[in-house]
């Protein structure tokens, strides 16, 4: 466990370093235009970060104690492949939703 004074300093600097990342682009560069490139860039901030988050729920997910199990990988297979044949993210998310929740229906784990 720690102690209540270092939890404290933990929360505070986070903070305060999570402030400053957002003031750079809002306090300081927010009525500036930004520049072509880092617009260019900060197009795929999305498409680097999602995959980061989902990976671990699929590959290791906690509710089968952190083994694969086969309605998590074709729920991630299908919302891969809607995503990249139909270019629709609602659409996508939904169809993997659906497979995820029938697989789990169909394996009796629901």
């Amino acid at each position: 466990m720690i102690d209540k004074t270092s939890l404290w300093i933990v929360i505070v600097l986070l903070g305060l370093g999570s402030f400053g990342l957002r003031f750079v682009f809002t306090g300081l560069i927010g009525d500036r235009p930004l520049p072509a490139w880092l617009l260019r860039h900060l197009r795929y901030t999305a498409v680097a970060v999602l995959p980061g988050l989902v990976a671990p729920l699929v590959v290791w997910p906690a509710a089968t104690g952190g083994t694969l199990d086969a309605p998590r990988m074709a729920a991630a297979l299908v919302t891969l492949i809607a995503g990249y044949l139909l270019r629709n993210v609602i659409v996508a998310i939904l169809l993997g939703a659906v497979t995820l929740y029938g697989g789990l229906a169909l394996m009796g784990q629901m």
